[in-house]
């Protein structure tokens, strides 16, 4: 079995903690060393070769973002599968890390869950999820070599170009199309969230050129900060659907209570195509903005 060497860096030691047991508990094989910032993980991946970095962006001496670029202009290091840990979901600072050569985000605060599924991801991209998981694992795993920045960038996978993405086991009480419909003002609101869990039913609280308001019911596969997703967003009369990349900036509880049954999700949008644009133009112009939304209805 070959080695899998990670490198975690962050300037909080609970963070670091945090990271190790949730990697040694998943991949007992598996190496992980740790720095305290960017200027000692830069000294540790130049003696060193690593196969992933999980790195925050906040940092003292040398930020996240710092480190990236150093390691991209090493040629060695062109490939390195480099995760930012990160709470800044702004827009800007997501195409700030994409132009410098980020592989994918993890917003905080994560999961173990979503924290293993980004590093699945990365790992099946290498080849090196096989070395941990076992051939049959890793071919049930081989799902998460997509990249997730697709999304972000409007880039489609080639298996997504040839068949459609299978549709998503139904939640339990999950709002269908119809109920969703129901909740939204005159019948109008329905959509669907893509997301690398599966395909979540959802309503359009509110809609601007710029982004969605959300508002999906709570399931045990949470969305994340930072999430790159799709929008299938059906509206009108006609029924007319439009696909919308973005990601998710911003995530809440719709009701002030910690077993809210919906979260209110943003859903920040990237495409700068001139059709979708002027295909949200006049789904604003007619006024499909959502006033409220009950909970429950």
């Amino acid at each position: 079995m070959s080695k899998v060497n990670v490198l975690v860096v962050d300037d909080a030691p609970f963070i670091r903690d945090l990271v190790r047991k949730c990697l040694r508990n998943a991949f007992p094989g598996m190496v992980i060393e740790d720095a305290v910032n960017g200027r000692k993980a830069m000294a540790m991946l130049a003696k060193e070769t690593f196969d992933l970095v999980l790195c925050d962006w906040e940092m003292p001496e040398m930020s996240g973002l710092e480190l990236l670029t150093w390691c991209r202009q090493q040629a060695e290091m062109k490939d390195l599968q480099f995760i930012m840990v990160t709470s800044r979901g702004d827009k800007e600072n997501v195409i700030q890390a994409i132009q410098a050569g980020v592989s994918d985000f993890v917003g905080k605060p994560f999961t173990n869950e979503q924290l293993l599924t980004k590093v699945k991801k990365a790992l099946a991209k290498i080849g090196k999820l096989d070395s941990l998981l076992g051939g049959a694992a890793a071919r049930a795993n081989s799902a998460f070599a997509n990249d997730s920045l697709s999304a972000l960038t409007g880039a489609k996978p080639e298996a997504a170009k040839m068949a459609a993405p299978a549709p998503a086991k139904p939640l339990i009480n999950a709002p269908t199309p119809q109920s969703a419909a129901a909740a939204a003002t005159a019948g109008r609101g329905q959509g669907q969230l893509r997301l690398s869990s599966g395909t979540q039913p959802c309503v359009i609280k509110a809609l601007s050129l710029k982004e969605a308001l959300l508002v999906v019911r709570r399931s045990a596969a949470l969305p994340q900060v930072l999430e790159g997703a799709v929008l299938d967003l059906e509206q009108g009369e006609n029924a007319e659907v439009a696909r919308l990349n973005g990601y998710l900036h911003a995530i809440a509880a719709l009701e002030p209570k910690p077993e809210s049954e919906w979260l209110q999700l943003t859903f920040k949008f990237v495409d700068q195509d001139a059709q979708k644009l002027d295909y949200l133009s006049r789904l604003i112009a007619r006024g499909t903005q959502q006033k409220h939304f009950t909970p429950g209805a």
